[in-house]
């Protein structure tokens, strides 16, 4: 008998799951997909302009080859912060509550994105970047409270829904960010008289985002209830090691938790966080291979698109300027929006969550392939109609890798080895997801860059970027038929 049979085996032995769905906590659900929409606004307003900036503070010396170098490293400063609080974060978030840790995250957001316009050197977009990677835990705790207040019938769904504030996000950010960027050079009338807009001509954007999240911050505040029913308080962890020891100290669940209605009425010991070593096991490492696999690519490709776009046709790209990169971007999310909620779900019900991940992952490479073929129809006949219809299709296939994140995080959930340490779990997972984002944007921009470079072979990025989509392919066939197959007996 197999490994795969020996885990699949006792499903077979086990009542049916209840047909009926819990109904989902709408009144604090729809609090966690608003605070959870922070992140992509803030962060993707960033993008359209980045590019221009990096050339106007002067680091690339009029070299444009090197927009992609300094793009890329600014993007892994982020991620390099990241991979080294995250697990803590989680972890922590499995302590103190879900609650105080998303609004710490919402804070620095706000103060870092605001620095980020304010930054006239490279170095000063470099530290906001870096501050906002080492403290922007939202993702994450957000994630694991959905989990936490879902059980295996409303979970699907749920995660169906998850995705929509990052497809928005990637609506209203490059929105905002390539409509008011320098906004005195592009509306003189209204603008013109503003000495701060001149003097930083990217603190517009970065402010609406930054006073976004800052309200974003007072509902997140008044309205969400915690999701974590046993907390110790924060002096208690200090005293104790910071999570060296276990307490073993019963603490009842305050008044204003939310607790998943499926969970409420069994009364069982509750379950402790555990410790590192104990979460390792090969469940939570295969789902954190093909995590970070799949987010070294899609980061990487990410980061390439926005600078593709930015160069010239003569050096490989498409010559598009920010404001037409923000429209394509906000174009792709709202095409995103409109399929997680009207076919995902019904996908997943008929297919199941590795079959949509390995459908998502495997488009990886026909949308590297449009890269060159875009880029040579624009140098035979200019940015016509093939142009634009080879963006609408290498768009529309980026819709498929959206799938892979509710899919993977339905797998995250199955593998965690008790719900006291979903945090954790999910702690695991993004911090080598983070780590492969790091070596993502650096490297794939570098490359970018190098290829454009005269006597250097063209096609060098889009090897990379292959050569990543191939792999995480490879690590989507680790995971189980469904996660079921994971789901622990308590």
């Amino acid at each position: 008998m197999t490994a795969q049979d020996e885990e699949e085996a006792p499903l077979l032995q086990q009542p049916e799951q209840p047909t009926t769905r819990t109904p989902l906590p709408w009144d604090q659900f729809w609090i966690i997909l608003f605070a959870q929409l922070s992140d992509p606004v803030s962060s993707l307003t960033l993008t359209p302009f980045i590019p221009e900036l990096i050339r106007d503070i002067g680091v690339t010396d009029g070299d444009e080859t090197q927009v992609g170098y300094y793009f890329g490293i600014l993007q892994s400063s982020y991620y390099a912060a990241h991979v080294l609080t995250i697990f803590h974060w989680g972890r922590l978030s499995d302590h103190i509550g879900r609650k105080p840790v998303i609004l710490i995250a919402l804070l620095t957001m706000s103060a870092s994105t605001i620095s980020f316009g304010l930054s006239k050197t490279f170095l000063g977009l470099l530290a906001s970047r870096a501050v906002r990677g080492a403290f922007n835990s939202s993702n994450i705790v957000i994630e694991s409270m959905v989990m936490d207040i879902t059980d295996v019938t409303n979970m699907p769904r749920a995660y169906g829904y998850v995705p929509i504030p990052w497809l928005i996000g990637g609506i209203v950010g490059p929105l905002i960010g390539g409509s008011f960027s320098r906004p005195a050079d592009r509306f003189p009338d209204i603008f013109g008289g503003s000495e701060l807009l001149k003097t930083y001509p990217y603190l517009l954007p970065c402010s609406i985002s930054a006073i976004f999240v800052a309200a974003t911050w007072l509902v997140t505040y008044f309205c969400l209830k915690e999701s974590v029913s046993t907390r110790t308080a924060l002096w208690e962890l200090i005293k104790g090691g910071l999570f060296r020891q276990s307490y073993a100290k019963s603490r009842q669940p305050p008044s204003n938790v939310l607790i998943n209605p499926g969970e409420a009425n069994h009364e069982e010991v509750q379950p402790k966080p555990l410790s590192l070593r104990a979460l390792l096991t090969p469940k939570v490492l295969t789902v954190t291979a093909s995590y970070a696999a799949m987010g070294l690519f899609r980061i990487a490709f990410i980061s390439v698109l926005p600078v593709f776009y930015a160069t010239s046709i003569k050096l490989g790209g498409l010559s598009l300027n920010a404001p037409r990169i923000g429209n394509i971007l906000a174009a792709q999310g709202a095409a995103h929006v409109i399929f997680q909620l009207f076919f995902y779900p019904r996908l997943h019900d008929h297919f199941g969550a590795r079959a949509l991940h390995i459908t998502g992952i495997g488009s990886s490479i026909p949308l590297v392939i449009l890269f060159p073929v875009t880029n040579t129809l624009a140098r035979a006949y200019g940015i016509g109609l093939l142009v634009w219809l080879c963006v609408a299709i290498q768009l529309t296939l980026m819709i498929s890798l959206t799938m892979c994140y509710p899919c993977l995080s339905l797998f995250i959930k199955a593998a965690a080895p008790n719900r006291a340490s979903l945090g954790a779990t999910n702690g695991i997972v993004q911090m080598f997801d983070a780590g492969a984002r790091v070596i993502g944007p650096a490297s794939a921009a570098s490359i970018f860059s190098y290829s454009l470079q005269e006597g250097h072979d063209a096609w060098l990025i889009y090897y990379f970027l292959m050569a990543i989509g191939f792999l995480a392919v490879g690590a989507s066939l680790l995971l189980p038929r469904d996660p079921s197959v994971w789901e622990d007996r308590q």
